[in-house]
């Protein structure tokens, strides 16, 4: 064999969406529209929370982190160096799945246990919550930079995949990866798995609690507070499933579904979560009606 083929590659092109040349001008307006449109809705949700008392509570609260998640989460999709990208987008991608775990949780307090809601999601829980959803990410992500670190390339450099993540680049690699990719799907599945469990429990819990409550208001009332959260959750846990929970049969397809979950998602998310959301709406037209005068300071969220 050639001598070429055996050396070590160190650089990658990363194709995006080159493979439709003739839409490239259209594609890239419409994806810097999108960008500007998550970054001011999930930047609107963070300021309103911020300075609207009203909102100060463990709801909303999350709710502003799962907005700075998904801001964060589309602007690591531009393209960097490999392993800084590949850290951000895991580390993202894994607070953004254990975060909406947490915000299920707080539902099912609220919902199941609305007497003792203050004592077991106070304002120490919330912050000890959100350490846990950064901590288990942060550790996630190392684990996927070692992992791919110890991959070897030495055919093509060539990505093609909307960004760069580990599934396109492994197929690159001419290393053995058998072990190295059942400990990539055991990292990934674990934190899905979990948070799917823990969701799966709370909503079994909250319908049951639902369910018993004889008060068509109060049924009502908690069904549209929780199904903002399910449309999010299906948005974000579906799309990732069908990447990374099953054999990779077409990358063509993977990256179509990829541009739905990392930048789709993040821009329903606010629209999602504002819809309905009577309180939400208000700040936001008290925010934008007067941007240089808030209500109050946020000095505490109880």
């Amino acid at each position: 064999m050639n001598a070429s083929v055996h050396q070590n590659v160190e650089e990658f092109i990363l194709l995006g969406l080159d493979t439709y040349p003739k839409l490239s001008i259209a594609l890239f307006i419409l994806l810097l529209i999108v960008y500007v449109l998550i970054l001011f809705g999930n930047l609107l949700i963070m300021v309103t929370v911020y300075f609207e008392v009203c909102l100060h509570s463990a709801m909303y609260y999350f709710l502003s982190k799962l907005s700075l998640v998904d801001l964060c989460y589309a602007t690591v999709t531009v393209p960097k160096m490999l392993i800084n990208f590949l850290f951000f987008l895991h580390f993202f991608a894994g607070t953004e799945c254990i975060l909406l775990t947490v915000m299920a949780y707080d539902r099912y307090v609220a919902i199941c246990n609305p007497l003792r809601y203050s004592s077991m999601v106070n304002k120490t829980i919330c912050y000890r919550l959100e350490v846990v959803c950064w901590a288990i990410s942060f550790f996630h992500s190392i684990i996927q930079i070692i992992l791919t670190c110890q991959l070897q390339f030495c055919g093509s450099n060539r990505i093609d995949h909307f960004f760069c993540d580990i599934h396109p680049l492994s197929v690159l690699s001419c290393s053995d990866k058998f072990i190295i990719e059942i400990v990539f799907l055991a990292n990934s599945g674990m934190i899905a798995t979990l948070s799917f469990i823990i969701l799966l429990i709370s909503y079994i819990k909250i319908i049951n609690t639902v369910v018993k409550t004889k008060s068509d208001e109060g049924m009502g009332k908690a069904f549209s507070t929780c199904a903002s959260h399910l449309i999010v959750v299906a948005l974000f846990f579906g799309p990732s499933v069908f990447i990374y929970l099953r054999p990779s049969v077409s990358y063509e397809a993977d990256k179509m579904v990829s541009i739905f979950y990392t930048v789709l998602t993040p821009l329903m998310n606010p629209i999602i979560y504002t819809l309905r959301n009577k309180e939400l709406l208000g700040g936001f037209q008290l925010i934008l009606e007067n941007p240089f005068k808030v209500s109050g300071l946020p000095v505490a969220y109880y």
